[in-house]
């Protein structure tokens, strides 16, 4: 596997780990940690579309990101 292979397992499998615990009931999906897992995962998973050039998961992974920084800079705002 090259670089952005391994960029982009450890992405998904951020995003796939924050999924899980959401379902299990282990964290909220407005729990800090499920929005960091999810903005580390989909900003990762699109850096590593961004270097192999797949430039329509670029674009969801970057609204992904955005998606859970809004409810983040929220949780800060309180």
């Amino acid at each position: 596997m090259n670089l952005s292979d391994w960029i982009a397992t450890l992405g998904v499998t951020l995003l796939l780990v924050a999924f899980a615990l959401s379902l299990a009931k282990k964290i909220s999906s407005e729990s800090k940690s499920y929005l960091v897992l999810n903005i580390v995962g989909a900003g990762l998973a699109g850096l590593s579309s961004y270097m192999i050039g797949f430039w329509p998961f670029v674009i969801l992974e970057s609204v992904w990101v955005i998606a859970s920084l809004i409810p983040f800079i929220k949780l800060f705002k309180k």
